[in-house]
């Protein structure tokens, strides 16, 4: 019999990191210069590569023939469990690089978690994904700073960033029910997770926003507008030209 907590965490990971390596995605060919074009798009691989094993893996517990094309092209939003923070607009590439520090902080320290969890399966793939999440920690957390403690219009860029982007951080920390239901515990992340972002803020003269509300519901399906955009763009081919094989 199905664990479905298992499943739904699994999805929730596979989601998480395909949705953001869709977005980092629009930057190939984008980027400000040739180097760090190639960068984002690498990130892009990798998020989407982890997205993949997630959904295998998702697949071989359904056991229904689902398979990785099938979670990611034929699902609806409300289907889609990703954390808020990953269906954000790139906006600039101070908003872009923002976002992929606020979650590869989280990443970094959930993989961490993951390696020991019980379930083989989970920490092997959270293991072999370490080293991956690693790089793009220290890249986006070296451009942070070299933004935030730029001129002043990176700098004023970066502060709409953290406007933009820091209300959909708190739901990281927020397990749903099949998060708690496996054992993942969130609150001891959620304090190393701030001293970190603090530390590189600081480093890069911003300041961490206080009591800000924050949003919820991507774990359980429900999305902002954005996802749609998203996924139509992501679904299109295999929607237009149901069955279609590479």
């Amino acid at each position: 019999m199905m664990n479905n907590n298992l499943f739904n965490y699994t999805l929730h990971l596979a989601d998480t990191t395909l949705i953001l390596g869709q977005r980092n995605a629009a930057w190939c060919g984008h980027g400000p210069v040739l180097e760090q074009d190639i960068a984002i798009t690498n990130i892009s691989l990798d998020l989407i590569g982890q997205s993949r094993s997630f959904y295998q893996y998702a697949a071989t517990q359904k056991a229904d023939g689902s398979t990785e094309d099938s979670f990611a092209y034929l699902r609806s939003e409300r289907e889609f469990k990703n954390c808020l923070l990953v269906e954000q607009p790139n906006g600039d590439w101070a908003q872009t690089i923002l976002r992929q520090f606020l979650f590869s902080s989280f990443q970094h320290l959930l993989f961490q978690q993951l390696q020991n969890n019980k379930d083989a399966t989970l920490a092997a793939i959270a293991e072999k994904s370490l080293k991956e999440v690693t790089y793009h920690l220290r890249w986006s957390s070296e451009w942070v700073i070299r933004l935030g403690d730029g001129t002043e219009e990176s700098r004023n860029k970066m502060l709409k960033a953290i406007t933009e982007l820091w209300p959909f951080t708190g739901e990281q920390f927020i397990p749903a029910t099949y998060e708690e239901n496996m054992g993942i515990n969130l609150l001891s992340i959620k304090e190393v997770w701030l001293k970190k972002v603090t530390d590189i803020l600081t480093e890069a003269t911003l300041q961490v926003p206080e009591n800000i509300f924050m949003h919820t519901g991507g774990k359980n399906g429900i999305h902002t507008e954005q996802l749609g955009f998203i996924l139509t763009e992501l679904q299109y081919i295999q929607k237009t030209y149901p069955g279609c094989e590479w």
